[in-house]
Formats: C-alpha cells, sequence, structure tokens
C-alpha cells in the first residue's frame, strides 16, 4: 500500500439544472479539463476522472488526463468514485481518496492539501468557510455546516443542514464540498442506504454522520465557485478569464 492519496473527480453529462455541464467551456476549456487542472496543481496525488459518458473520458484524455468510464446509472458521485477506485485500484494501493466535485473549476489547489490534513485519524473531512456575506444566512443553496472547532481552523462536522444555524450569536460556516475519506470508510459509505436525515435535507453527506461517522474539518478561507447555473458558469468564466478574483482570494 502507498501513502499517496488518490483525487477522484466524478462527472457526469445529465445534470438538471445545467446539462452537459462537464463540457461547458470556461476560459477556453471545458469545464471538467479546467477541475482536473486544478487537482493537478495540487500536486497530492494522481488524479482520475470517474466519468459517466465516453465524451467526458475522450475530452480529459485529449488534455493529457487519466479517467475511466463509470455506471452511468450510479445514483451519486460517491458511488460513481468508488466504482472508479475499484477499478482502477482493485489491490488497494490507496488508503486516502479525495472526492473533488466535477463542477469546481475555481477551487484553489491548496484545499486539497487542507481537506487531507483535516482527514488525519479520521473516517472522513471536509471544508468549511465562515460565511460572510449576509444573503448567504439564510440561502436554502447556501449548505450550513455545524462544527465543533478544537483550533480556530480545525474540529469536527456535528450536522450539516439547509436551514439558518446555529441558533444565536456566532459566525456560521459555509460547507465547501470536497470531501477525503479512508478507503474503509468509503467503501462502508456506499454500502449504507440512504438515511433519514439525509433524504430530508437532500444532503448525502449525513448519510455518514447518521451511521456514527467521524468527519474531520478544516476552516478555510476561500470559497470556490460551484457551477450549477448560467449565471455560475459566467461568473467561472470571469474568475479563470482573470477579470475578477475568487471569494476570499
Amino acid at each position: 500500500m502507498s501513502d499517496e492519496p488518490i483525487i477522484l473527480i466524478p462527472a457526469r453529462l445529465a445534470s438538471t439544472r445545467l446539462p452537459r455541464k462537464p463540457l461547458a467551456d470556461i476560459a477556453g476549456l471545458p469545464m471538467i479539463v479546467q477541475v482536473w487542472q486544478r487537482a493537478m496543481e495540487s500536486a497530492c496525488g494522481r488524479v482520475v476522472v470517474a466519468a459517466a459518458e465516453d465524451e467526458i473520458v475522450e475530452v480529459v484524455t485529449s488534455a493529457g488526463g487519466e479517467a475511466v468510464l463509470t455506471d452511468p446509472d450510479l445514483p451519486s458521485g460517491s458511488d460513481r468514485i468508488y466504482q472508479a477506485l475499484e477499478q482502477i485500484d482493485p489491490k488497494g494501493a490507496h488508503q486516502r481518496i479525495v472526492n473533488m466535485q466535477g463542477d469546481l473549476p475555481t477551487l484553489e489547489p491548496g484545499l486539497i492539501t487542507r481537506v487531507l490534513e483535516a482527514l488525519g485519524d479520521n473516517e472522513m473531512s471536509t471544508l468549511v468557510a465562515e460565511i460572510t456575506e449576509a444573503g448567504e444566512r439564510d440561502d436554502p443553496n447556501v449548505v450550513k455546516a455545524i462544527v465543533s472547532l478544537h483550533t480556530p481552523s480545525s474540529g469536527r462536522a456535528l450536522y450539516f443542514t439547509r436551514a439558518t444555524a446555529p441558533s444565536g450569536d456566532g459566525p456560521l460556516y459555509h460547507h465547501i464540498g470536497i470531501y477525503a475519506y479512508q478507503r474503509a470508510a468509503l467503501a462502508n459509505f456506499v454500502a449504507l442506504p440512504p438515511s433519514v436525515l439525509e433524504q430530508r435535507e437532500r444532503l448525502e453527506q449525513l448519510r455518514a454522520l447518521e451511521a456514527g461517522m467521524r468527519i474531520g474539518v478544516a476552516c478555510v478561507d476561500t470559497v470556490p465557485v460551484g457551477v450549477d447555473t448560467a449565471q455560475d458558469l459566467e461568473l467561472a468564466n470571469r474568475i479563470l478569464s482573470g477579470h475578477t478574483a475568487p471569494k476570499g482570494v
């Protein structure tokens, strides 16, 4: 077994809000290639795109990347990266896995290092950033992480919600959708059925918390643009074309 992590990027064309978004042009490149480049720039380990369609595989390999085809009917990105992992690393050489969402083209590469640092001995880890824009506090599209911070920049997740929480004075934290897993924890996670709170909040990570998994958290200063709409796509284009800076940078 190797101590080197592997970064897996799930991607599929059948997005409901922005169809075929992995192939959308951002600053002259398909979005999935931009995301692959951010992962490569982190220099944290092997990077593989877990694709649902041949078109995505072809685009990534044409750019010099590595991609593997997975079952298009898999229910989630977590299932997709696990199937890809079993295909490309059946002997378990990689024991730390990063799930980097395929719609984060502006992600600062250093955040991949931070999520791996937060993994430590935890089963999973993820990232949060303090909410500084008032409109995000009550926006259900901004997922909030309720965290117990042991230091100003690290701790563990207690819950995730679309509601404005916790109540009272103090900061709220914006969850950033990048995860690291111990390999055994990822296998356990994808074997679990969807949980009650996961289905209620529409947040997959609650399945892990309901199953008693410990999720480490690192608090960072930058929030990447998640591309879900045409407006998000326009913003990512401006950022990667050098016309504006990502939040927190």
